[in-house]
This record gives structure tokens, C-alpha cells and sequence, in this order.
């Protein structure tokens, strides 16, 4: 069974005078949407972690936050004036242009706020120390992605059980439909064959034979052979998409859509209120089915 588009993790660590939190989530979506927010003096740390998230996630929307912050045996030579000066600046023209452009009042920024951007040059590390610093942040994050994708994978397992018993249920009416329709062949046959004679009867110069003609193209068009055939074949199809491990959201979506129209055409041809009852019934289940497919990777 494939994974779930929704997932989360998290992680802590410290190095190099510094703590950090991961926060790694992601939602349903159509495409593949990845969101890095991460400092920008860590060199390479982008680079490293954005194709691990391409490879590991197939679609969805996907954010990544980490936080920095100096803990109390800090190293380096503290704020760099010039720095700090530069991220006030920022702030100061982004609660600006929110508050004369679109009328927004941001919240106040606190010093702690600021410490998080690490206002110093480098985050106060050598240029090999920052090096070795984003290796630990990379190694660090792989247990953060393993996390990640193992609460996927047990979402994706759930929500495979779910879906193999809608499937179920649909292939089980879908089979009722098939019962009830043989079942009232004779009935139809007789009525077609009433209908026939009532028309002929009453109907002076009809020819007889077009008249024959027009009632059998009623005959197929009440006939649900071809929609019981083609839903036994969406039903094996999905069974078989269950047991793949990749990606399946978008063909189990498409099958569907599918089973929505197949039923939508056995619902219009539904001449009792037995075969109508069943068809409301799949509809009901299709739907069920639907939502839960729009959770699949």
C-alpha cells in the first residue's frame, strides 16, 4: 500500500554553541508543492535536504522549518552590530509595507525572535566550522525524514484497510445489482412484449417492424450488462492498485470517477425500486471511497 500525503515530524538537537527544532509536515495536494524555511548562513543545507524531500514524497504539500537559537555556552564573537542592524531593517520595512500596503497590524517581534535569525555573521562560526555544523544539521534531519516516513507509511496502511472494505462493499451491490437485474429479466421481456401489442394495437398503418425495432433499441438501452462488466472490472483494478507499494492516489482517483459513472448510467436505466435503492447505495459508497482516496500519496 502506498503512503498517506499527510504526515509530520519533529526533532531537537544542539552543536556548535547552537540548539535547533525540525518541523516537518505535509498535507493533500494535487502536485508536489516542497517549502524549505532554513537559515541562509548554513551553506548547502538547501541543497542537501531539498532532493531528500523530492525523492522521499511523490506529491502533497510539503513544509520544512528549522529553528536556531544560540544556547548558553554560545560560541563566537556574539551579535555583529552590521548584521543585527540589517535584519532590524527587514522587519521594520516588512511590519511597514503590512501595515500601509494591506492595513495588516503584525504581531510585535521579540528579541527572541530576532536571536532566532542568528543576527551574527556566519552564526558567529568559521567558515570550516559552518561547513561541519550544516554536515550534523544533514545527518540530524535524516532520523527527522525517517519519522516522517514511517508515520506516512502507517497512515497509508490504515487508510488501505479502509478503502479495501469500501471496495468491497461496492464490488458486493454491484453483484446485488447483477442478481436483481436476472432476476427480473422475464418481467421485462413481458412488459416489452405488452408495450408491443398496446402500440400495434393502437397504431393504424405503424409499421410493425420499425415499431419491433424501436422496442428492442428500448430492450438494450434497459439492459445494465455492459455497467455490472465494466464495474467488476474497476473493482479488480483498484484490489490490484491496493497492492502496489508506489504512489497510486491519481489512478485510484481516476477509478473513481469511474465507478461514478458506471452507477450514474445503471441508476438512469433502473426501472424498479429495488435496482434504484442499490444504485443510491453505491453511489453512497463511491462517495466514502472518494474522500478517502483524495488522503492517498
Amino acid at each position: 500500500m502506498t503512503k498517506s500525503m499527510t504526515g509530520f515530524a519533529s526533532g531537537t538537537g544542539s552543536g556548535h554553541g547552537s540548539t535547533w527544532s525540525w518541523d516537518l509536515r505535509s498535507v493533500n495536494g494535487r502536485g508536489k508543492d516542497i517549502r524549505l524555511r532554513l537559515p541562509d548562513w548554513v551553506d548547502g543545507l538547501e541543497a542537501a535536504l531539498r532532493p531528500k524531500l523530492q525523492k522521499a514524497v511523490a506529491r502533497g504539500n510539503v513544509n520544512l522549518t528549522l529553528r536556531l537559537s544560540k544556547d548558553a555556552s554560545g560560541q563566537g564573537d556574539g551579535i555583529d552590530p552590521d548584521v543585527l542592524a540589517g535584519v532590524l531593517a527587514s522587519i521594520q520595512q516588512i511590519e511597514d509595507a503590512a501595515l500601509n500596503g494591506y492595513g495588516l497590524q503584525l504581531a510585535p517581534t521579540t528579541a527572541a525572535d530576532i536571536l532566532a535569525l542568528q543576527p551574527t555573521a556566519s552564526g558567529g562560526l568559521t567558515e570550516s566550522e559552518t561547513k561541519e555544523f550544516s554536515a550534523i544539521l544533514q545527518a540530524d534531519f535524516d532520523n527527522v525524514l525517517s519519522g516522517f516516513d514511517s508515520m506516512r507509511a502507517s497512515e497509508g496502511a490504515a487508510l488501505g484497510k479502509v478503502l479495501d472494505t469500501q471496495i468491497d462493499a461496492i464490488s458486493d451491490l454491484t453483484s446485488k445489482a447483477a442478481t436483481e437485474s436476472q432476476a427480473r429479466q422475464g418481467d421485462t421481456a413481458r412488459n416489452l412484449q405488452e408495450n408491443l401489442a398496446r402500440v400495434l394495437n393502437n397504431s393504424e398503418g405503424a409499421d410493425p417492424d420499425r415499431v419491433a425495432q424501436e422496442l428492442a433499441i428500448l430492450s438494450l438501452k434497459s439492459d445494465i450488462t455492459e455497467e455490472i462488466d465494466r464495474l467488476h472490472a474497476h473493482v479488480a483494478a483498484a484490489k490490484a492498485l491496493l497492492q502496489e507499494s508506489g504512489p497510486v492516489g491519481r489512478k485510484l482517483d481516476f477509478l473513481t470517477q469511474e465507478f461514478v459513472r458506471e452507477t450514474n448510467t445503471l441508476c438512469s436505466k433502473a426501472h424498479s425500486k429495488e435496482m434504484t435503492s442499490i444504485g443510491l447505495d453505491l453511489k453512497a459508497v463511491i462517495e466514502q471511497m472518494r474522500e478517502q482516496v483524495q488522503n492517498v500519496e
